[in-house]
């Protein structure tokens, strides 16, 4: 699935007990349509996300920023303090595409690019002696 918002604030960059870091964000996404009245009603629905391939790219992820990015749903029901049902989406990101073109953010996406690569060889890193 495809999501395309703005983040609502700065990706926070926080490890795990299993010292794996995670990227936590959220993004906003702006949906409108008319009713029978011809009023035109605007939607917006907000996705927490998270991003686990580098930490790197949470130096772009910032309040405001528009992003695309690729992954998987989930939702999650919790009772709030006040005693009342509370719902959310999560969005398990697998992939991000910064939408803007300036230079800082070609820069740090071929650094985000190497750093994934570099873990993706790393992983794959068999005992062979050559």
């Amino acid at each position: 699935m495809n999501i395309t918002g703005r983040l609502t604030r700065d990706a926070e960059v926080r490890t795990t007990s299993q010292e794996k870091q995670v990227v936590n964000f959220s993004v906003a996404t702006n949906d409108s349509y008319r009713n029978k009245q011809g009023e035109r009603i605007e939607q917006t629905t907000y996705f927490d996300c998270s991003y686990w391939i580098t930490p790197n790219v949470a130096k772009l992820l910032t309040k405001g920023t528009l992003v695309e990015l690729s992954g998987r749903v989930s939702t999650r029901a919790w009772t709030g303090n006040d005693g009342e049902p509370r719902a959310g989406l999560n969005f398990h990101t697998s992939q991000i595409k910064l939408h803007g073109g300036s230079r800082k953010t070609e820069n740090v996406q071929a650094t985000a690019k190497a750093e994934n690569n570099k873990a993706t060889a790393q992983e794959t890193d068999d005992d062979l002696p050559f």
